[in-house]
């Protein structure tokens, strides 16, 4: 393969002096060893020019983009690998903001479950008399002329398969004082979690400047 060492001998061979004749042991050995240091050196160079673009970076190039760009809103999640991390650094990129879809868009991207979005002066969401979209118990909310460039949001935090490897309350693989899969864990072992902080940092990266948007979280 071009640049690996065989490569690099091969084309090292071809350029000797022909008084050497036959290539002795020793100029032989030479050869290999400048032959492996510059094979090492054009791997180096490959993974140099990979880092340079976003959808070749790969290990911590790919953590020091998406800090270049977002600063701590961006980091990579437990165990998320240079695909998924890449993906999201692009997504964000070109991300729709300061419009209602880009709050719906954001907490879907997240948490795999669309937004409740209400806006007090919206007639859309709260309804009006007589108005087909609403109804005492039935569809709409309450609106208010009163909360100018305000929206009421209503996350959800995404489903959650729990601990790998970690058996629940109540399930044949648990029991206490017995070979088991049961043990005493906090939420830290959850990998790849969505913490509500991060909803919040979400919303808050999207949303119209000069608004106000008041977030309720539920699982």
């Amino acid at each position: 393969m071009t640049g690996d060492q065989s490569d690099i001998v091969a084309r090292i061979k071809s350029v000797l002096p022909p008084w050497f004749g036959p290539v002795p042991d020793l100029i032989d050995a030479l050869v290999h060893g400048l032959a492996n240091v510059s094979a090492f050196t054009y791997s180096l160079f490959q993974y140099a020019v990979l880092q340079t673009r976003i959808k070749t970076a790969t290990d911590g190039w790919l953590d020091m983009i998406a800090a270049d760009f977002f600063g701590n809103a961006l980091i990579r999640a437990a165990n998320q690998s240079d695909a998924s991390f890449r993906a999201r650094i692009i997504i964000n990129l070109f991300r729709e903001r300061a419009t209602r879809n880009a709050i719906t868009r954001v907490l879907t991207d997240l948490t795999g479950r669309a937004p409740i979005i209400i806006e007090p002066q919206r007639p859309a969401d709260t309804g009006a008399y007589s108005a087909p979209n609403s109804g005492y118990g039935v569809a709409g909310a309450y609106g208010s002329m009163l909360l100018p460039f305000q929206a009421f949001v209503q996350a959800y935090r995404p489903a959650s398969s729990g601990i790998p490897y970690i058996a629940g309350y109540g399930s044949p693989p648990g029991g206490y004082s017995a070979p088991s899969r049961a043990s005493y864990a906090t939420m830290s072992q959850s990998t790849g979690a969505v913490t509500d902080a991060d909803l919040y940092a979400a919303v808050d990266s999207v949303k119209p400047v000069g608004t106000i948007v008041w977030m309720n979280i539920r699982s």
